[in-house]
């Protein structure tokens, strides 16, 4: 894309500001759904598994478990559809995208809580 069109999509992109979360931080995302035409708000919680790209293409992926099913479902940063996001839980992992959660369940899945100092 030309410079001058970016410029443009990104000064027309309305950004929100969340509050600042990395892999491994348990969030909830409230999310607005359009059933009909009825709208409501889904509350969805999980583990972040990773942040990618930049800018307005920014996107993060919430890992949750479903009953016994993990399901991840990724959301982009500058989405007119996320309501709010809360922090509820901050995690000490030791790498930007933690994708051998998959393969872990049970007491072996979970992360450590970072302390506040």
């Amino acid at each position: 894309m030309k410079p001058e069109l970016m410029q443009y999509v990104e000064t027309m992109v309305e950004r929100k500001s969340f509050p600042a979360f990395k892999a491994g931080d348990t969030i909830t995302v409230h999310y607005k759904i359009k059933e009909g035409n009825k709208e409501r708000i889904q509350q969805y919680q999980g583990v972040v598994l990773q942040r990618a790209g930049a800018g307005n293409t920014a996107t993060f992926t919430v890992r949750k478990m479903s009953g016994n099913v993990g399901v991840e479902r990724i959301f982009p940063d500058c989405s007119p559809f996320i309501d709010k996001i809360e922090v509820n839980k901050r995690g000490v992992v030791r790498r930007a995208r933690i994708f051998y959660l998959r393969k872990l369940t049970g007491k072996k899945a979970r992360i450590k809580e970072r302390r506040a100092r």
